[in-house]
């Protein structure tokens, strides 16, 4: 047995009997990190040293109280976007390279709280901004499927990592489909919740009113823990929503009868990979099959999504990022004056991408555009959650391809910043609408790279959403499948 490839509630129970302890199992997480991450680079920073020593304390409480924490014990891995008190958090950037937080993220405080291993900060596009994990500061991320192909960003790092077994677990966020469209990449189960689900204290801004963190597992019983463990209100952040958490694990029992799957023809375009298509209707034959009903539904306005994203999510970049000058903290050019300072700073410390949508976004909001397109972007973006409203009024749940194709080769749409925004073509409107969402393996393509198979939710059910979503894993084998490294 690899204790490495099992899952949070595998080992949990493993490490309830005492049949394993927490140091032997973030040993062997460590022993799979050392043989794989030459090939895939999924980790900006390890914490080897730490790791042991909250194993052994995990060790401690399992021994003493009979903690009921799934997660006491269990290796998981950050992107490297949230702050970690004393450990280096770069956001994959040149100007965040030697930025050591004072404190922890809430989402952090609570993993910690239940007695989760943090094994390392993994890699991701810089400051969230990419669909491939090829806009790192540091390295590129590559897919454990093959590794001449991207892992999907901007949480890259995590999925890979999940996937390649160098760790249990692992956090992402979500700003445009950055949890979903690497996990479909790599054959995991990603999961965005509701905006105002879970606390964004202490998550390195991209987009405000975008930015959602969740977890990035091996299924989707895991996700339901993580998830549970995560969510939650948090006074310190003003958008969290003080609704109850459900016990979400309660829900998985695989019955989905009476329930409605909502299918919008706006999610089967011309150009996407005919295996991508026929896997997701596959899935929901699957679902109908187990007692699912499967009704039409319409999202007329998702052709704007794109569009509309890439003025907002911009728009909200530039302010973000405008406290990156050099003064407080991270990276500072030597110039003779504040001015140079500030312009050598921005012009080293940030990346391309980074550069081209602070560009974009102080252009949207500047005077004389704000109306024509910050405004108007808007008024649209009510009206696709407006769509998503009058869709929910037919159906329980709504099923779509995570993404159009499968993981493409490295460098492939790096010269086209187009081709590459439309990877998260079918995601980003769940980000607008505030919506939870959640992809999951359905199948492989011809060149045995995963597929994905997004499960949309209502707000704040997401309860409902991975019930869905484990009806499907238990009638079906692909989550089970390995990456041959």
């Amino acid at each position: 047995m690899s204790l490495h490839t099992l899952t949070i509630h595998e080992l949990s129970a493993k490490l309830k009997k005492r049949e394993v302890s927490s140091v032997e199992l973030t040993e062997a997480v460590f022993a799979r990190i050392s043989s794989a991450e030459a090939r895939l680079h999924s980790y900006i920073t390890l914490c080897r040293e730490s790791a042991l020593a909250e194993a052994k304390r995990a060790d401690e409480r399992l021994k003493s109280d009979g903690d009921e924490s799934p997660l006491l014990g269990i290796p998981i891995a950050l992107k490297d976007i949230f702050l970690t008190e004393g450990v280096l958090t770069t956001c994959a950037s040149k100007i965040l390279g030697n930025f050591i937080p004072p404190y922890d993220a809430t989402v952090v405080k609570k993993l910690n709280a239940g007695g989760a291993v943090i094994v390392g900060k993994t890699n991701m596009d810089e400051f969230a901004m990419g669909s491939s994990t090829e806009n790192s500061a540091f390295a590129v991320t590559r897919n454990p499927w093959n590794t001449e192909r991207v892992p999907g960003g901007s949480s890259g790092g995590s999925a890979a990592a999940v996937a390649a077994d160098e760790c249990i677990a692992a956090l992402g966020t979500d700003t445009g489909g950055s949890i979903r469209q690497p996990a479909a990449c790599c054959g995991i189960v990603g999961l965005k919740p509701t905006y105002g689900r879970v606390s964004r204290y202490g998550v390195i801004a991209f987009a405000s009113s975008l930015d959602q963190v969740g977890p990035m597992t091996k299924d989707t019983m895991d996700s339901a823990l993580m998830l549970e463990a995560i969510a939650g209100h948090d006074p310190a952040d003003s958008t969290s929503v003080p609704a109850p958490v459900p016990p979400y694990a309660s829900y998985l029992d695989g019955n989905v009868k009476g329930l409605k799957v909502g299918l919008p023809k706006e999610y089967f375009i011309p150009g996407m990979q005919p295996l991508v298509e026929k896997a997701v209707h596959d899935a929901v034959r699957t679902l109908g099959r187990n007692g699912a009903e499967v009704v039409d539904v319409s999202l007329p306005y998702t052709e704007y999504a794109v569009a509309v994203y890439y003025l907002i999510a911009t728009a909200e970049a530039s302010s973000n990022l405008a406290r990156y000058d050099g003064m407080k903290y991270g990276y500072r050019a030597p110039a003779k004056d504040l001015a140079e300072t500030y312009f050598k700073t921005r012009q080293e410390g940030f990346g391309p991408e980074v550069k081209r949508r602070i560009m974009l976004g102080t252009y949207a909001l500047s005077s004389g555009y704000y109306d024509a397109y910050y405004l108007k972007a808007q008024k649209v973006r009510a009206l696709i959650k407006r769509d998503f409203e009058e869709a929910f009024k037919k159906c329980d749940v709504i099923v779509t391809p995570t993404a159009p194709t499968t993981a493409f080769k490295v460098g492939a749409k790096t010269a086209d910043p187009l081709e590459m925004y439309l990877s998260d073509i079918f995601t980003i409107s769940v980000n607008l609408a505030g919506l939870p969402g959640l992809s999951l393996p359905c199948g492989f393509d011809s060149e045995s790279m995963p597929i994905g198979l997004q499960i949309i939710g209502k707000h704040f059910d997401e309860a409902t959403m991975l019930k869905v979503a484990y009806a499907y894993e238990q009638a079906t084998e692909w989550h089970k499948s390995k990456p041959k490294l």
